[in-house]
């Protein structure tokens, strides 16, 4: 068998408006936590025990991202995993008033997405 190239992912890059105030907004609302921030990023950890960073990066003539249309339902670009159950993730995101989109999938297979306040399409997964 052949070693993967690759082990993991480093960083997801995210277009905002304005960095500072989607850091504030991605701490608030799912828990990430502010590593570095400049006027053109912020970089967000996850969790502690992930490599993975979030990098909020200001984008000139914002638009959200939209992911082309497909025959195989996907519509956004991430999706997070669960800490936990889903169930209660869509709740608490629902009670910190963010926009969601109902729970879909059947059996062990659950999923949802949510918005940033840019209109970024966000998954979770379970």
């Amino acid at each position: 068998m052949t070693k993967p190239l690759l082990g993991g992912m480093e960083g997801v890059f995210i277009p905002v408006k304005d960095p500072k105030l989607s850091a504030k907004w991605y701490e608030e609302k799912l828990g990430l936590t502010l590593n570095y921030i400049e006027e053109e990023a912020a970089v967000m950890n996850i969790a502690e025990a992930s490599q993975t960073v979030i990098c909020l990066v200001r984008t000139s003539d914002h638009q959200p991202m939209k992911f082309p249309d497909n025959n195989f339902g996907v519509g956004k670009y991430y999706n997070f995993i669960s800490n936990g159950d889903i169930e209660e993730t869509y709740q608490l995101l629902c009670e910190k008033n963010v926009n969601v989109n109902a729970i879909g999938g059947e059996g062990n297979t659950k999923y949802f997405t949510f918005y940033d306040p840019d209109g970024n399409p966000l998954g979770v997964c379970q």
